[in-house]
């Protein structure tokens, strides 16, 4: 056999780690793990979250019996290994690239993903429906559910809890605890946990009672051994078992990176019916010393040197990202006014809120991955005076539907909404993109929903909510901001007033923008004049309310209006100007671009923008397309 031969590479599927002896997966774990970490050292991606479960994926392979038995993990980019090892390995290097794997389960792109698991919290709930489906049609199937990297914070996972506790399915539930989201893990249930890990004396009892579980094959030996462990856990930790009160069967916890030791677990497990939570302790980066250094950074590190583990930056970018416009400009507020606080959910660093949270810490407020709790949180405290900037990813905040509408516009409560990641986001995909909020906001009364153009604007909308009233809405994009095209000029800024920022006198087509798209605009107005076609462009800053003077003037000027966004066509800014058109009993011709109605997969933000028709290049060829038909 080759020096450079790896088991791993023989591994394609669960039959074929199978052929395998126990005393083999502990390397095939080890490859499995240098793969990941010399993959995503030049391809960019989830890492620590992946390497904190290379020896529970093998394990979970070796023992059941995917696509036939169910697993699903949650949240789903701990799922590098279970890609590699199920046919994927060949193809990892297209992972999160256009046209390429995706960072997340997908079904459409395997049989072995048997749900797709891009947000949190979902898993126990999915298993438990497929557990349900399977038992009622007599199926012998097995269904897991791993839920770690802080979804346990998530309350839908406790809905499921307390459901599937008392069903009699077959039904695992793995916690992968590694005190991690991408920022630590916050709350009570993070020191339950820790108190149950650390516990010396409950752990050394557990390990003698487990031990005597796995050696009997008796049905009521292992009932009575259940239940010494059940009452050892009430009696050293002080407290009933949670999870046992749940009605789910408590094991662990147990070392989440010894394999052999795990795939013995899990067959004992497999034949003992009913609902059952697995305890694994693990650590998010194992593996890979600057991982498990640095575990919120490692989280997805970007390019980095393999070998010394240093991040390869790319040249410095004086221009700064949308999220650290927000967070210089709340902590700024926050100094000078003690009612204004900030709220994110689970994403400190993500949000750049971890700035408020560093200097102020009393008036930021991390509650986990929990964005209905976080909207309604928020409501409580403007209830009370105080004016909460609750900054949440677009894409994440559709979880908290029913709390804006009920907790916060209903009772027309002053809370900033602050939409980190607005519009298409790139390589994290369908999941991630956040496309739907000027859709799904725009019906709910009472809220101003506004998008900057670029940073100075951002930082002047930040500090027009401040000092409003009512519910806002702010929605920006990831990444850098505009930089030297940006119009510094803000004074101007008015709730619900557009601007111009180009009146062409002598054409029949306007550009109208919302948001960071001014961009694509921009730069399809000056490739359009150098052909000797002249668009005038105007922003119109807020979506709600709309600023109906502006579009009557621009409908009595120019014919072909192109509304352009960041979002869905459905529903959207684009819909907003036809519906007031509809109104004024225009006959402009209003031609909309943003995203269609699909879900847009993986890729960079301008491949997936030009395919979605709103680049700069789209832009002018719609333009021209138009314009073309009239001459």
């Amino acid at each position: 056999m080759s020096a450079d031969f790896s088991l791993h590479e023989t591994i394609a599927s669960p039959e074929q780690l199978k052929q395998f002896s126990p005393e083999q997966l502990p390397l095939i774990a080890n490859e499995v793990r240098q793969f990941i970490i010399r993959s995503v050292a030049t391809n960019p991606g989830h890492l620590g979250s992946s390497l904190g479960v290379v020896e529970l994926t093998v394990a979970l392979l070796y023992v059941y019996n995917p696509p036939q038995d169910n697993i699903i993990w949650d949240v789903g980019h701990q799922a590098y290994p279970y890609k590699i090892l199920t046919g994927r390995r060949a193809a990892f290097d297209t992972n999160r690239k256009y046209h390429g794997l995706c960072g997340f389960p997908l079904r459409s792109e395997s049989i072995y993903d048997c749900f797709g698991t891009g947000h949190s919290s979902t898993s126990i709930s999915a298993a438990l429906g497929m557990a349900t489906a399977d038992r009622l049609a007599h199926l012998p199937k097995h269904t897991i559910a791993i839920i770690g990297d802080g979804a346990l914070t998530g309350g839908m996972a406790f809905e499921a809890l307390n459901n599937g506790g008392s069903s009699a399915n077959d039904l695992l539930v793995i916690l992968n605890d590694n005190n991690m989201s991408i920022d630590p893990n916050v709350g009570a249930l993070k020191d339950y946990l820790l108190d149950i890990s650390t516990s010396p004396r409950y752990n050394r009892l557990k390990d003698k009672v487990w031990n005597l579980l796995s050696a009997t094959k008796q049905k009521t030996l292992r009932s009575f051994t259940q239940n010494l462990n059940r009452a050892l856990k009430g009696s050293i930790l002080k407290s009933s078992n949670l999870f046992e009160e749940f009605g789910f069967r408590y094991f662990g916890p147990i070392d989440g990176h010894d394999v052999e030791y795990l795939a013995m677990i899990l067959r004992d497990l497999k034949a003992i019916p009913g609902p059952k939570l697995l305890h694994c302790v693990t650590e998010k980066g194992h593996g890979y010393a600057p991982a498990t250094r640095e575990q919120t950074v490692w989280h997805a590190p970007g390019k980095f040197d393999y070998a010394t583990g240093i991040r390869l930056t790319e040249p410095k970018n004086l221009v700064p990202r949308y999220q650290d416009v927000l967070g210089r400009t709340l902590l700024e507020l926050a100094r000078t006014n003690l009612r204004i606080v900030g709220i994110t959910a689970a994403m400190p660093t993500g949000t750049s809120l971890n700035m408020l949270m560093q200097e102020l810490p009393a008036q930021a407020f991390d509650v986990g991955i929990a964005e209905p709790h976080a909207v309604t949180f928020a409501a409580g405290l403007a209830v009370e005076g105080f004016t909460p900037f609750c900054v949440i990813y677009s894409s994440f905040l559709q979880r908290a539907y029913d709390q804006i509408i009920h907790d916060v516009a209903l009772q027309n409560l002053h809370v900033v909404f602050c939409l980190d990641r607005a519009g298409l986001v790139g390589d994290d995909g369908a999941t991630h993109h956040g496309v739907f909020d000027l859709a799904y906001l725009r019906i709910v009364p009472n809220l101003t929903i506004c998008a900057p153009s670029d940073e100075y604007e951002m930082e002047a909308m930040l500090r027009l909510a401040a000092r409003a009233c009512g519910p806002w809405v702010i929605r920006y994009p990831r990444g850098n901001a505009l930089g030297e095209k940006a119009l510094h000029n803000t004074t101007d800024l008015q709730a619900g007033r557009g601007r111009t920022i180009s009146a062409e006198s002598n054409c029949n087509a306007a550009l109208l923008t919302l948001g960071t798209v001014y961009k694509n605009a921009l730069e399809a107005r000056e490739i359009l004049a150098e052909q000797g076609i002249h668009v005038a462009h105007y922003d119109f800053r807020f979506l709600k309310p709309l600023d109906l003077e502006l579009l009557k003037h621009v409908s009595q000027r120019y014919k072909y209006l192109f509304a352009v966004e960041d979002g869905v066509m459905v529903g959207g800014f684009g819909s907003a100007i036809l519906e007031a058109l509809s109104g004024l009993q225009s006959e402009n011709k209003v031609i909309c671009l943003g995203v269609p109605d699909k879900f847009i997969a993986h890729g960079s933000i301008d491949q997936l923008q030009d395919e979605c028709g709103y680049s700069a290049r789209k832009i002018v060829q719609k333009v021209q397309e138009v314009l073309a038909c009239i001459q």
